[in-house]
């Protein structure tokens, strides 16, 4: 990854807080809570998954980062929305914690050196290693991803 490639992802990612942000203000308590199906999560158990998700890949580029040889701990994303109380949970919270996070590893991430981007963690979900640069391109794309999520469940719970 360039200098040029990370700055595009790091500014890419720094924009998606503000993003989901304004995609749920204002949104009632009935499409908040909208589940297309029984298995399929809601807003506000995205914005639970979006504000533990930061929490959870500023602890894997740190390891990354810092630590010899780091193993990444896998989760179960459904049984952390499941059992983490997301719906439980304020908008504003979430969406606090999301930025705030999100900010913290940004600010980390624009202070490494271009080798650090090749700095890795074995995930054993994936059976392979994740470099430092694998992790700042899955930052960048996470939020779109849910944002398209959150503006599709929108339109299907009016």
């Amino acid at each position: 990854m360039t200098e040029a490639e990370l700055k595009k992802h790091l500014d890419e990612a720094e924009k998606s807080p503000k993003q989901i942000a304004a995609a749920v203000s204002g949104l009632g308590d009935k499409v908040l809570r909208y589940r297309p199906s029984p298995e399929k999560w809601c807003i506000l158990e995205i914005l639970g998954h979006l504000a533990d998700a930061e929490v959870i890949n500023a602890y894997r580029i740190r390891q990354m980062l810092a630590d010899k040889d780091p193993v990444i701990a896998p989760i179960d994303q459904d049984a952390w929305a499941k059992h983490l109380g997301y719906l439980e949970s304020s908008v504003p919270e979430l969406i606090a914690l999301y930025g705030l996070n999100r900010h913290a590893t940004l600010q980390l991430l624009r202070r490494i050196k271009a080798a650090d981007l090749e700095k890795s963690a074995y995930h054993p979900e994936l059976k392979k290693s994740l470099t430092v640069a694998d992790m700042v391109e899955r930052l960048a794309a996470h939020g779109p991803n849910h944002l398209g999520q959150i503006e599709r469940l929108k339109k299907q719970a009016r």
